[in-house]
C-alpha cells in the first residue's frame, strides 16, 4: 500500500482494526508558507489555535459528517490517492472505519476515483472560542510546548534547521499530504505516525489549513534549551517527537504505538483497549496477586537493571515480581507470552522508563491495578497530566526496593482505599 512515499509500506497495519481513539489527539501542526512569514500575528494565532482544535478532536467520540475523505500525494511518482467514506442519510452518526482490508502480508492500493472534497464541512475559520470557554487541564501542556514561539512566531529558517535530525517532513496543501522522507526511522515508527495524521485528515476533511512540520522519530529529545537562551539566538527549530524533558524544547506528540506496533505484535489502541478491559474483568482487584508486577527489557537502561535487584530472592522479598522480556525469542514463538491483556493479574503494576520514556505507560495505566510509577525524567504527551496519589503512586528512583515494598504493604492493608483509587483511575 504505497500511500505516502516510495519507501513507506503499510503491509502490517492491522490485525484487529485501525484506531481512532488517540489519533484525534494530534497536537499542533505548522501553517504552510512557501516564503518566510510576513504576518507574525497570523502565524502566532494559528500556532495557538490549531492545538485547541486538534485536541478537541480527541475529546470528540462521534463523527458527525456525511462524507469524509483525504488525499495523499506520492512525490516520487506524481500520483494522488484519495480515500472517502460515505454514510447513509438519516442514520445515527457512527465512527468511520477504514475501507481497506488489512490482511497480514498483503499489499494493497487505495481506490483513486473518490471525490476530492467534502461538501458539508466547515472551514477552520468558521470555528471560534468564546471568552467564557474553558479547556481541560492538559491544554496547558500544549501551550507550554509552544511557548518558545509565542512571541517570535516561526520563521522558514527555524523550520529548515529542524531537518538536521528529522526523519520526515510532512506538508499539507489543499487537503493533500506530501511526505519528504529524510532517513529511515527505527522500525516503522514513521509509517504509523503518518497513518495517525491521515486519520485526523479523514475525520476532518477540508477543515485543516495548509501546514508543514518536521518530525524526529527517535527516543530522546535533542533541542537543548541552553542553546537558545541568549539574546541573539536564532530561535529553536520546531521539531516534533514522542518525548521531552526539562532541558529541551522538542514539541511532544503522541507516540506511534497508539496506531500500532507491528514489529512486536501490538494492536492499535482502540482494539487493544477492548482486550485490556476484557482482561481486567477476568479478576477483581481484591482477588489478584498481592504484588507489584513488571515485565520488560532491562537492558536498555541502567535504572531498569537496578529495578531487577528488587526481585524475589532467598534474602529479600520486596513485594515485587519482575520478569525479563526477550522480544527476539518472543517473535520466534509468535508472541505467545506477551499478551498485554493477560498482564492485569496483579494488584500493582510498575512503570519505569527505558532509554527514554516507555510506550508501556498507557498499557500499565489501562489495567485496573494501582500504578507504581518510578520517578521519570522524560515525559510523553499524556504523563504530565497525571498527578501523584490521584493517578499513580510515586516510587523513589534512588531507593526503588524499599519504596515498592512500602507501597504494596500499604495497599494490602488499606484495600478499600486502593479500590477507590483504582475506580477513579479507570474512567480517566
Amino acid at each position: 500500500m504505497n500511500l505516502l512515499s516510495n519507501q513507506l509500506t503499510m503491509q502490517r497495519f492491522c490485525s484487529s482494526g485501525l484506531v481512532r481513539h488517540f489519533s484525534e489527539v494530534l497536537i499542533t501542526l505548522w501553517r504552510w508558507r512557501p516564503r518566510v512569514k510576513k504576518n507574525l500575528g497570523t502565524t502566532t494565532t494559528l500556532l495557538l489555535f490549531l492545538p485547541l482544535l486538534i485536541a478537541t478532536a480527541f475529546i470528540s467520540s462521534l463523527w458527525n459528517s456525511d462524507t469524509s475523505n483525504f488525499s495523499v500525494h506520492n512525490i516520487s511518482r506524481n500520483k494522488t490517492v484519495i480515500i472517502v467514506s460515505r454514510k447513509p442519510q438519516n442514520r445515527p452518526p457512527k465512527r468511520i472505519t477504514t475501507p481497506l482490508n488489512c490482511v497480514k502480508n498483503q499489499t494493497q492500493t487505495c481506490p483513486t476515483n473518490y471525490p476530492k472534497t467534502s461538501q458539508t464541512q466547515k472551514s477552520i475559520s468558521d470555528y471560534s472560542i468564546t471568552p467564557t470557554s474553558t479547556c481541560p487541564d492538559y491544554f496547558r501542556w500544549i501551550h507550554e510546548d509552544l511557548s518558545p514561539w509565542k512571541v517570535t512566531g516561526i520563521t522558514r529558517d527555524m523550520l529548515e534547521r529542524a531537518n538536521q535530525t528529522a526523519h520526515f517532513r510532512l506538508v499539507l496543501v489543499n487537503n493533500k499530504v506530501y511526505i519528504h522522507k529524510y532517513k529511515q526511522s527505527i522500525q516503522t515508527r514513521d509509517v504509523f505516525t503518518i497513518w495517525g495524521i491521515l486519520q485526523l485528515l479523514r475525520k476532518y476533511p477540508g477543515r485543516l489549513p495548509d501546514l508543514e512540520l518536521m518530525f524526529d522519530c527517535d527516543d530522546r529529545p535533542v533541542v537543548l534549551s541552553r542553546d537558545y537562551s541568549g539574546p541573539n539566538n536564532k530561535g529553536p527549530p520546531p521539531l516534533f517527537r514522542y518525548s521531552g524533558d526539562r532541558w529541551t524544547m522538542d514539541i511532544v506528540f503522541p507516540d506511534w504505538s497508539f496506531w500500532g506496533w507491528a514489529e512486536i505484535n501490538i494492536n492499535p489502541w482502540e482494539s487493544l483497549l477492548r482486550e485490556l478491559k476484557e482482561g481486567n474483568n477476568r479478576r477483581n482487584w481484591i482477588d489478584r496477586e498481592p504484588y507489584a508486577y513488571w515485565k520488560g527489557n532491562p537492558f536498555v537502561a541502567e535504572t531498569r537493571r537496578d529495578l531487577l535487584t528488587c526481585n524475589l530472592s532467598d534474602k529479600h522479598d520486596w513485594n515485587a515480581r519482575l520478569y525479563v522480556q526477550d522480544w527476539i525469542l518472543e517473535s520466534k514463538r509468535g508472541f505467545q507470552q506477551s499478551n498485554l491483556a493477560s498482564q492485569c493479574a496483579h494488584r500493582y503494576k510498575i512503570y519505569i522508563e527505558g532509554y527514554a520514556w516507555s510506550v508501556s505507560e498507557k498499557y500499565i495505566l489501562a489495567c485496573d491495578s494501582m500504578t507504581l510509577l518510578v520517578k521519570p525524567y522524560f515525559h510523553d504527551f499524556f504523563i504530565r497530566y497525571l498527578q501523584p496519589l490521584r493517578h499513580y503512586w510515586p516510587i523513589r528512583d534512588k531507593d526503588k526496593c524499599k519504596s515498592i515494598k512500602f507501597a504494596v504493604d500499604w495497599g494490602n492493608t488499606h484495600k478499600q482505599k486502593v479500590i477507590s483509587f483504582v475506580d477513579y483511575i479507570i474512567p480517566m
